[in-house]
């Protein structure tokens, strides 16, 4: 008879999933816990069973749809090529995945991309979500009336009956960029925020965290500002230009969202470059030069692989092995860069 996963977990004294994540290489699982289950593995005589698992899928017809917010942005187009991982597995194995883009953020489109899945029978639907109230009831119809699970992923929405968020913790790395805002600021005087869509659940939250933090850690630190550019370079650039103008006396920009080429070439066009502290987030080539130029001081990262991968793989494991999450959040790790690190 052949051996099963759930047989190894139990050998292991781990879950079905964690089994899963280190016999395919995938997830975050700690190096020496992976070797010791692919030997258990090994010792019992596992075989996976590619051709069973295929023929299985087809029988189901298992559909999984991938909605896919502010597409353009280049973070987003990380997390896309993610998804296309995820995709050829899935479909390796006689399933369907199909993602759709949405430039910018368009509650009203997600949710007419929704309905079109649902008419079409697919099984689950991950997606970044905005925060819409129609979108969260939306949401919760799907799951609830339509039973058809839904994962979140880069932006949680809450209040919802979705069944897990994959994504960075973004209270906590608002929090972080507090941190290391007041200290290369000398914990005293005026900075500003730069974010992108104010409908943006994980922008909204990188704020609160931020904006918490400083009240908390550093009093003598005042927001002077919270603007958003909504993508657009040009206005990301004037709020620079109107931030400076209105308060000389800035120290410091923390950037949310993908408007760090616009700000930091408005202070290199004024001679702002050297003297204001920037801290912003992603890991993207674009991102690093800045911090080489030393225009931007700290980049936070996140990984965007896995917010593409995951969802899917964890829809796909929900359906067709019925493994739940084991957990309600799949966060990923929060990183810190410099110009000394990257």
């Amino acid at each position: 008879m052949a051996v099963t996963l759930q047989q190894i977990a139990e050998a292991a004294g781990v879950s079905r999933g964690t089994v899963d994540r280190a016999l395919k290489d995938r997830g975050r699982i700690r190096p020496e816990l992976a070797a010791q289950i692919k030997q258990i593995a090994q010792d019992m005589g596992y075989q996976p069973s590619l051709a069973g698992r295929a023929l299985a899928m087809a029988k189901r017809n298992l559909k999984i749809g991938v909605i896919l917010q502010s597409a353009q942005t280049p973070f987003m187009k990380l997390v896309y090529k993610g998804m296309e991982a995820s995709k050829q597995e899935v479909e390796s194995l006689g399933g369907n995945v199909e993602i759709f883009p949405v430039d910018g953020v368009d509650a009203g489109k997600v949710i007419e991309i929704m309905e079109k899945l649902k008419e079409e029978n697919y099984s689950g639907i991950a997606l970044s979500p905005s925060e819409d109230t129609m979108l969260k009831k939306v949401i919760n119809q799907f799951t609830e009336e339509y039973e058809i699970p839904i994962v979140t992923f880069n932006s949680d929405i809450e209040e919802t009956k979705r069944l897990c968020f994959v994504g960075q913790d973004t209270k906590q790395s608002g929090r972080t960029a507090a941190g290391l805002m007041g200290e290369i600021t000398g914990e005293e005087g005026e900075v500003a925020v730069i974010s992108g869509h104010s409908s943006n659940p994980a922008l909204n939250n990188r704020i609160r965290g931020f904006k918490t933090e400083l009240e908390k850690r550093f009093p003598q630190m005042k927001i002077v500002g919270i603007q958003y550019s909504y993508d657009d370079e040009w206005v990301a650039a004037k709020i620079v230009e109107e931030l400076l103008e209105q308060h000389p006396q800035l120290k410091g920009i923390y950037i949310t969202g993908s408007a760090v080429k616009a700000v930091c070439e408005a202070l290199v066009h004024l001679g702002k470059d050297q003297d204001i502290k920037v801290i912003a987030n992603d890991f993207l080539d674009e991102n690093k030069g800045w911090v080489e130029q030393g225009a931007v001081n700290f980049l936070i990262g996140q990984d965007a692989h896995m917010q593409g991968y995951e969802p899917v793989m964890l829809l796909f494991h929900l359906l067709f092995d019925g493994e739940k999450p084991d957990s309600e959040y799949r966060y990923a790790e929060i990183m810190i860069k410099n110009r000394y690190n990257l």
